[in-house]
C-alpha cells in the first residue's frame, strides 16, 4: 500500500464537486483510517456518520465518491490537514505519525485524539487541527 505524504494532501486539491475529485479523497481517507488502524466506529465518529452508515464506509473503501454533503467534505478536509501536519512534525517517523490519533495526550486531558473528535464532534477535529497548526508554529 502506497503511503501517503503531504504532498498528496496537498498539491493534488481534489475538485470537490465533481464525482472523481470525491473518489480521490475517499480513497486518500479510507488509506488514512488503515494507517492510523481505526475500527469502523471510530471512522464513522471521524466522518460524522451515524452507526448505521457502515454500508457508506464499505462503499467509500471500495473507490465510490464522498457524498456532495458540506459536513463530510469539511471533515475529511480536516482529517488530511492533521495528516499532512503529523507528517511534518513526525518526517522521519511514520509510526509515530500515524500511533498520534490513538494515543493519549496530555493537552487533551489524556484522551485520544479520537476521543476528543467523539466527545466533541465537528468542534473536537478543529481543536486537533488547532493544536497542530499551533505545535507546528513553535
Amino acid at each position: 500500500m502506497a503511503l501517503l505524504t503531504p504532498q498528496d494532501t496537498h498539491a493534488s486539491h481534489p475538485d470537490i464537486h465533481n464525482k472523481e475529485g470525491r473518489q480521490g479523497l475517499a480513497r486518500m481517507v479510507m488509506q488514512l483510517f488503515q494507517h492510523w488502524q481505526l475500527n469502523n466506529e471510530e471512522q464513522l465518529d471521524l466522518l460524522g456518520l451515524d452507526a448505521g452508515s457502515r454500508t457508506t464506509l464499505a462503499r467509500y473503501r471500495k473507490g465510490q465518491p464522498l457524498g456532495n454533503n458540506r459536513d463530510l467534505l469539511d471533515r475529511v478536509g480536516h482529517l488530511l490537514s492533521v495528516h499532512k501536519s503529523l507528517r511534518l512534525l513526525f518526517p522521519h517517523n511514520r509510526e509515530l505519525a500515524y500511533a498520534w490519533m490513538r494515543a493519549p495526550n496530555r493537552a487533551f486531558d489524556n484522551l485520544t485524539p479520537v476521543q476528543v473528535v467523539h466527545q466533541h464532534g465537528f468542534a473536537g477535529l478543529l481543536m486537533l487541527r488547532s493544536y497542530l497548526d499551533q505545535v507546528r508554529g513553535q
